[in-house]
């Protein structure tokens, strides 16, 4: 088992997590305020984008293969190196689902 660091660009925020350990369940340890929902993969509400090192995130259905190399959902990701991740940045599948809702929104 190994423990990395994971910084959260722009706010100060650092914790150590293990290898075998999903990065929200270190954040809820810690008291850090990590947005979630559904912790299986598919909502998309846990997403960061990536800035530095990797992770592992096998079940993490909500995201598409390309998305899966530049976000992380935190509720289903492992580090594999230190980390640096961004949250509030969500992945491009969101962002146009979003867009998708409003529209039918306005067609009503």
């Amino acid at each position: 088992m190994t423990d990395y660091t994971v910084e959260f660009v722009g706010t100060g925020e650092t914790i150590e997590v293990s290898d075998k350990q999903t990065i929200l369940k270190a954040c809820i340890e810690a008291g850090i305020a990590q947005e979630y929902s559904c912790r299986v993969g598919m909502c998309l509400a846990c997403s960061a984008e990536i800035v530095a090192g990797d992770v592992a995130q096998p079940a993490a259905r909500g995201l598409t293969d390309e998305e899966r190399e530049n976000y992380a959902l935190t509720c289903m990701a492992r580090p594999q190196s230190d980390l640096k991740l961004d949250r509030g940045v969500y992945p491009p599948s969101i962002e146009q689902d979003a867009a998708d809702a409003a529209a039918a929104a306005d067609d009503d």
